[in-house]
């Protein structure tokens, strides 16, 4: 039981900690201590929402058409590979992230900001519904997987959130980035070795 609830928080960080287009709302937000909140539980549900909706919905899939559960692990691992690449030359080559100085938005834009960064961009529901509800169908207890899966997703959104501003100073360094996208590259890489060999 712990397994499946540990490999499912790790799997979920590994696929939210690369600097994408969301973590970097949720940081900036953090850096200003805008709504900061509100974005976090956002996202957080959000995430939820998209990870039972990937296990739900992939295991009956599953169950019904074993070769399409062997089609999506491939494509799963290959995108997840893919994605570790990317996370590598990252790590190679770091940038930085910085605050804008902006005047304060009104919490209603916040968060019609957030859900656009979450719901309009297509790597959430590669990761949450297809990669993640894949990953979880490879267990006896999915729904565990899924609670760590949504734990980690928790986590991260409130220490990026609520973080930010302790971290301002190491944000702004490119090595803190290349860490972090090389722990990413290497726990990517583990979880497509994962879906080949089930």
């Amino acid at each position: 039981m712990l397994t499946s609830t540990l490999a499912g928080f790790t799997a979920s960080i590994a696929l939210i900690a690369a600097i994408g287009a969301q973590n970097a709302f949720v940081l900036r937000q953090g850096l200003r201590r805008q709504h900061v909140l509100a974005v976090v539980l956002t996202c957080a549900v959000s995430d939820a929402l998209l990870i039972a909706v990937g296990i739900a919905g992939l295991g009956a899939v599953i169950a019904d058409q074993p070769l399409v559960a062997g089609t999506i692990r491939w494509v799963g691992a290959a995108f997840l590979l893919c994605y570790a690449l990317f996370a590598a030359r990252r790590a190679l080559r770091p940038g930085r992230l910085t605050p804008t100085d902006r005047e304060p938005v009104a919490l209603r834009t916040t968060i019609a900001m957030c859900l656009a960064f979450t719901y309009l961009n297509p790597h959430v529901y590669l990761d949450t519904v297809l990669l993640l509800g894949s990953v979880a169908n490879q267990h006896d207890n999915r729904w565990l997987f899924g609670s760590g899966a949504v734990l980690a997703s928790a986590v991260w959104f409130t220490a990026l959130g609520f973080g930010a501003h302790r971290l301002a100073p190491a944000l702004s360094r490119p090595n803190a980035w290349r860490i972090l996208d090389a722990l990413v590259a290497t726990l990517m890489t583990a979880l497509a070795l994962s879906l080949l060999h089930p």
